[in-house]
């Protein structure tokens, strides 16, 4: 098992790396307690060999692999990519690339939503995955031989499931969907929160627009004190308190400290000052560049029977067509595609759009109808009934 937990090693590694068009990774942290993820492993892998890297090694400097993680020549092959990308976005400042998330390959070929690492690997190559180190704690060290073949199987079955997927995506015609899908990926948003974007993770509506200015500036207050003090948001202040202090909007420490949502003691602490100056420049806005209420939209509910019919459209799509349905269509998808023919939703864009959308139109129009033929439902021509 080969550990590395030192820059001349790891630049060894990296150098045969390069040698291949594709890598397998994956990572070990720890968020409980922080508002950065505490990277303790990572576990890259490629067809010939598997290495552990120790990122917490004193004698390590991880500049060799973030360059192959950068290096545009060599696809980066993920299973359920989101978090392990948020790690190498804050220690790269940009996106890896190129990605293949393994996860989302799968619901195109339809091995299920969201199909976890463990039942992924035993369908496609028929191997079972050890998880009983899942829930350890990676900051310790030393590790030891489970921990760390369990850590290092992460990526070993990876290369034989991307490479068993991709020959389902190739069989299926199916690769151009999943370019599609991985450009999702490259967005540097999805891995950072701006302070003043961080009220947009919060359910703003019935506020007034004064208390909607002022939840703003506190949600960005919060962000910025739990990334100085690289705390999670609750333990600075819960939702549940930003919506109170929004409400209540106090201007004094008195008054800070009478609210249910803010501990003991705190409105005296310099926290507190930071606090009470974000919710006096809210405040200050002047009343025509306040925000506005949110208006709620009272369209007419989707027609019942419309929906129904969709259901059962999608249901027939994704199992003709081996994928899941939620990558398909979500719910709202049909919502919006039963009330509206150009509804600007992903079921009505790109390969979606040839596999269910264009025929949801038809049936919606009454080009196309449902029947069972047996125990399968099949689609026939309106004009060919007579």
């Amino acid at each position: 098992m080969q550990v590395i937990t030192k820059t001349a090693a790891l630049s060894e590694f990296c150098a045969r790396l390069r040698q291949h068009e594709f890598i397998t990774v994956d990572t070990e942290f720890m968020r409980e307690k922080t508002y950065y993820s505490m990277l303790c492993l990572i576990q890259v892998a490629s067809k010939d060999e598997a290495a552990i890297i120790d990122p917490l090694s004193d004698e390590l400097d991880l500049a060799p692999l973030l360059e192959i993680m950068a290096d545009r020549s060599i696809l980066k092959v993920f299973h359920a990519a989101r978090q392990d990308l948020e790690i190498f976005y804050e220690l790269m400042k940009e996106v890896p690339g190129p990605l293949f998330d393994t996860q989302i390959a799968a619901m195109a070929c339809g091995h299920g939503d969201q199909v976890g690492y463990e039942s992924l690997i035993r369908e496609v190559t028929g191997e079972q995955v050890d998880k009983g180190s899942r829930f350890t704690d990676w900051s310790k060290r030393p590790l030891s031989d489970k921990q760390l073949t369990y850590a290092l199987g992460d990526v070993t079955h990876l290369v034989d499931a991307y490479e068993a997927l991709v020959k389902e995506l190739k069989d299926a015609g199916r690769m151009a969907w999943i370019e599609e899908e991985m450009k999702v990926l490259d967005e540097p948003t999805l891995y950072f929160t701006a302070p003043e974007t961080a009220w947009q993770r919060l359910k703003t509506r019935n506020l007034r627009p004064r208390e909607l200015d002022t939840l703003k500036h506190v949600a960005a207050w919060r962000e910025r004190e739990a990334i100085s003090r690289n705390q999670p948001r609750s333990r600075i202040l819960k939702d549940d308190g930003l919506f109170e202090v929004a409400r209540a909007a106090p201007d004094t420490p008195q008054a800070l400290g009478q609210l249910r949502a803010i501990p003991s003691g705190f409105e005296r602490s310099r926290a507190a000052a930071s606090l009470l100056e974000a919710i006096k420049t809210a405040k200050a806005i002047p009343e025509e560049e306040r925000s506005q209420r949110e208006k709620r939209t009272h369209r007419q509910p989707a027609p019942a029977d419309v929906l129904d019919l969709l259901r059962v459209l999608l249901k027939r799509q994704s199992e003709q067509n081996g994928i899941a349905p939620k990558m398909l269509a979500s719910a709202a998808d049909l919502e919006a595609i039963a009330l509206e023919d150009n509804a600007d939703v992903p079921a009505m864009k790109g390969w979606r759009r040839e596999v269910f959308g264009n025929i949801a139109l038809r049936l919606k129009h009454g080009e196309l109808a449902l029947a069972l033929k047996g125990k399968k439902v099949i689609l026939i021509e309106t004009d060919q009934l007579g």
